[in-house]
């Protein structure tokens, strides 16, 4: 089964949901927040790594829901991905640079 990926890095949390390709219905989806850091009065941040780790457990959660379809890795055709802003820290190799 043909299936697509859809990730939504939001303030709270990483919703992530599987659907079918063939028709839109919705297989199997997960939500794992992440806490807001207060460094300091009047500051919120968040850390990358702890969007990176949800993403990751919300993925795997996606896809072992889907199971019950016979859904596989390789199922997965096309991924969205939408954030709670316009940028993303990356670095190479795998290495965080500083909250957010």
């Amino acid at each position: 089964m043909q299936t697509l990926l859809g990730i939504d890095l939001g303030t709270t949390g990483v919703k992530a949901a599987l659907f079918s390709a063939e028709d839109g219905h919705v297989l199997s989806s997960a939500f794992v927040d992440y806490p807001l850091v207060h460094p300091q009065p009047g500051w919120a941040e968040q850390d990358p790594a702890d969007w990176w780790q949800a993403t990751v457990v919300a993925i795997e959660a996606c896809l072992t829901g889907a199971a019950r379809y016979h859904v596989q890795r390789s199922d997965v055709r096309g991924i969205g991905l939408s954030g709670q802003s316009g940028h993303a820290p990356c670095s190479c190799p795998k290495t965080i640079f500083a909250s957010a």
